[in-house]
C-alpha cells in the first residue's frame, strides 16, 4: 500500500478529487490517502492557507496529489502552489502535452514535454514599492545550481524515455545575466549527452514556433516565468488545461497537481472535467511504479472520450463529472 497525501483543493477540487480516487480504486491502485487541507478553504477555516498539519504530512510522506487552489489576485495571501514548491524543493515542474484521441484541437501530432524551473526567477516574491502604487520593483534570481538541476533533469528524462531533442528557451539577448547564465549552463550540460540533439531558442521565437510547427519539439526546458506561460500555450495545442497533467518533482518529494484553476463558477454543479487531474494521478502512479495500472486507466479514458454523451461540456460532451467517472470505471 502506498501512503499518499491528498489535498482536494478549492472550488471544483473536491468533485474532481472524488472522481479520480474512485477511478484509481476501481483500477486496483492500493493507496492510503492522507487527507489534508490548503488554499482558500483552509484559510477561511484555519486562518492560514497552508496549515502546519499539512506541511507536517508533506514532509513525512514524499508523494502527494493536490487539487486546484484559489490564489487571490492582486491582494491577499500569496500562491500556496509557489510556497509548496519552494518548501519541498520541487525544482522540476513537468508538463506533458500530447494529442489525445477524440479531443478537438488544431493539431494532431503534438507530443512534447515541458520542464520548467520551479523555485527561482521572478516567482521568488522579492517585490517592493519604490513609491507605493506608483513605482514597483521585482527581483529575479537565477543560480547555476538550480539551473543545472532542471536542465540535467530534462536531459535525463530525454535519455530515459527515448526522446531525441532538448530545446532550451531563454531571453539571453536582453536578460544577459539571468537568462545568459541559464543558457551557459545548458550548453555545458548538453556536452554530457552527445546522443541528444540540443538547441536554444529565444522565448518570443519559441512562442511563434510552437503555434506554427509544434511537432518539431520534443523536450523543452526553461526558466520559471517562461515555463509558466509556455506550458499553458502547449496545453492549448492539445485542447486546453482540462486535458493536461502535471508533476512537481524534487530530490526528496513529488507533488502531482491539477494545472487548471479552481473554477468556483461551476463548483458543485457536476460539470467539472476531471481529466487533467486524472492524468496527473497517472503520472503519480508511474512515479511510484504502478505503470500497468496507469496504462489501463489511460486506455479506459481514451475509450470513454469516444462517447461524447458521457463527457463533460468543455470537451464537447453532454455528460457530467459523474457520468464520465462511471464510464471510465466501466471501461476498465
Amino acid at each position: 500500500m502506498h501512503d499518499i497525501v491528498l489535498i482536494p483543493g478549492d472550488g471544483i477540487g473536491p468533485e474532481i478529487t472524488k472522481s479520480v480516487t474512485t477511478i484509481l480504486e476501481a483500477a486496483g491502485a492500493d493507496i492510503n490517502w492522507i487527507r489534508c487541507s490548503a488554499g482558500q478553504k483552509a484559510n477561511q477555516g484555519e486562518g492560514t492557507p497552508l496549515p502546519e498539519a499539512t506541511l507536517e504530512a508533506l514532509n513525512k510522506y514524499p508523494v502527494s496529489l493536490k487539487g486546484p487552489l484559489t490564489t487571490p489576485v492582486g491582494a491577499g495571501f500569496r500562491s500556496v502552489n509557489v510556497a509548496l514548491r519552494k518548501k519541498l524543493s520541487l525544482y522540476s515542474n513537468i508538463r506533458p502535452a500530447k494529442t489525445m484521441p477524440h479531443i478537438e484541437s488544431r493539431f494532431d501530432n503534438v507530443d512534447l514535454v515541458m520542464f520548467r524551473e520551479n523555485t527561482e526567477g521572478l516567482y521568488i516574491g522579492k517585490e517592493q514599492w519604490v513609491k507605493e502604487h506608483s513605482h514597483a520593483e521585482s527581483i529575479a534570481v537565477v543560480t547555476k545550481r538550480a539551473s543545472e538541476k532542471i536542465i540535467r533533469a530534462s536531459f535525463e528524462y530525454a535519455k530515459n524515455n527515448n526522446r531525441k531533442k532538448v530545446t532550451l528557451v531563454h531571453k539571453a539577448n536582453i536578460l544577459k545575466f539571468t537568462c545568459g547564465l541559464f543558457l551557459e549552463v545548458g550548453q555545458e550540460v548538453a556536452n554530457d549527452y552527445p546522443d541528444i540533439e540540443f538547441e536554444d531558442l529565444i522565448v518570443d521565437n519559441m512562442a511563434m514556433q510552437m503555434v506554427m510547427r509544434p511537432e518539431q519539439f520534443d523536450v523543452i526546458v526553461t526558466t520559471n516565468l517562461f515555463g509558466d506561460i509556455l506550458s499553458d500555450l502547449a496545453s492549448g495545442l492539445i485542447g486546453g488545461l482540462g486535458v493536461t497533467g502535471a508533476a512537481n518533482i524534487g530530490d526528496d518529494a513529488a507533488m502531482f497537481e491539477a494545472v487548471h484553476g479552481s473554477a468556483p463558477d461551476i463548483a458543485g454543479q457536476n460539470k467539472a472535467n476531471p481529466i487533467a487531474f486524472l492524468l496527473s494521478s497517472l503520472m503519480m502512479l508511474e512515479h511510484i511504479g504502478e505503470t500497468s495500472i496507469a496504462a489501463n486507466i489511460r486506455q479506459a479514458v481514451h475509450e470513454t472520450l469516444a462517447d461524447k454523451s458521457v463527457c463533460t461540456p468543455d470537451i464537447g460532451g453532454k455528460g457530467t463529472t459523474e457520468t464520465f467517472t462511471q464510464t471510465v470505471c466501466e471501461n476498465l
